[in-house]
């Protein structure tokens, strides 16, 4: 009979420990945000220009909350904050993007539903105002995946979204970055693009070294992942070049069976190594941590082959992650339950 209740009171303790041990629910819904990685430096950054960024991520992480709290889907979130970004000049999306050697706004964007595997992506445009509702157009209402130049712009008009004169792209901090950057490589200026405002003063904020690009990852209340980058791709960029930001496992991808990326960076290098989907593998076959898995591409993987800037992540249980081998990173995360968190630094949480 001793040995009896022994052996009760061990189950006992032992149900009573478990209860006691506190269980870390998911998160109802989560996001994590990028505005671009690059050389961002304490001592490079104005007061005035770092209380703006600072303001707009605030704003873009309000934004996605909103949606998000609202009952809106992952895929409602990444759009409606890209949507901000793209019209927001402080960074290299829609209206503040960087300009080609010829003088021209390419734009990239790209949306993937983590639910469906379903994707939509964009290179090349010049006319839609929004590329990332294109990029989403393109996976809701066409039989395609990717679109480009001219051909995507003209799908965009056929399903009503606005379109905008290239002029309407134009900033005065990108077209003087442009100029600094032909003149350093002995290339000629091209014209200044017909339609643009009259040279005019701008804040000055030191450059980024061309990586301005946008993104976001989303975890919705059912459970559904979905991940969206956009960019003006890289100041003086010639002949078509084409980065990670719109290829799908590059610099966007989204599946509920492991995470959700955005990434920003030097393309080339985020290409070759399939940076998102390859965080998302060593989530689902290698059982890592999203942290662990993110630091391994970016710290090690990217770092050891020479390419530089970072991403977001996400999982379906509400692990959230960002990693990059850059000085500084725009960046901001918040989730059901936890305070918001907006950094730009690297010494920064």
């Amino acid at each position: 009979m001793i040995k009896q209740y022994g052996k009760l009171a061990l189950v006992a303790f032992g149900v009573f420990a478990l209860m006691a041990t506190p269980v870390l629910a998911r998160p109802k819904w989560a996001l994590v945000i990028h505005g671009g990685a690059g050389v961002i430096e304490r001592n490079q950054m104005s007061p005035e220009a770092e209380a703006a960024y600072r303001a707009a991520m605030d704003r873009a992480v309000r934004t996605g909350t909103a949606v998000l709290e609202q009952g809106g889907t992952a895929m409602d979130a990444v759009e409606a904050v890209i949507l901000e970004f793209e019209d927001d000049p402080l960074f290299n999306a829609g209206r503040g993007a960087v300009f080609t050697a010829e003088g021209r706004n390419e734009l990239d964007a790209a949306v993937m539903d983590g639910a469906t595997l379903k994707a939509g992506s964009v290179a090349g445009v010049t006319r839609t105002r929004h590329p990332i509702s294109l990029a989403r157009a393109v996976m809701e209402k066409s039989r395609h995946v990717m679109m480009i130049g001219a051909g995507a712009d003209a799908f965009a008009a056929s399903v009503g979204l606005e379109q905008v004169d290239p002029a309407w792209f134009f900033t005065e901090r990108r077209w003087a970055q442009l100029i600094k950057a032909l003149t350093d490589q002995g290339l000629p200026v091209p014209p200044r693009p017909k339609g643009a405002p009259e040279p005019h003063a701008f804040i000055d904020i030191p450059d980024d070294r061309k990586f301005g690009t946008v993104g976001v990852v989303a975890l919705d209340s059912a459970g559904n992942l979905a991940a969206g980058t956009s960019t003006g791709g890289t100041t003086a960029k010639r002949w078509g070049r084409v980065g990670d930001a719109p290829i799908i496992g590059a610099g966007t991808y989204a599946s509920n069976q492991s995470c959700a990326v955005s990434a920003t960076g030097t393309g080339e290098y985020f290409i070759r190594l399939t940076v998102a989907r390859e965080i998302c593998a060593l989530v689902q076959y290698k059982g890592m941590t999203l942290q662990q898995a993110a630091d391994e591409v970016i710290q090690t993987r990217l770092t050891a082959l020479g390419g530089d800037g970072g991403i977001v992540a996400l999982t379906p249980d509400g692990q959230m992650a960002w990693s990059f081998n850059t000085s500084g990173m725009y960046r901001a995360r918040a989730a059901q339950g936890q305070a918001s968190v907006i950094s730009i630094y690297k010494d920064e949480p």
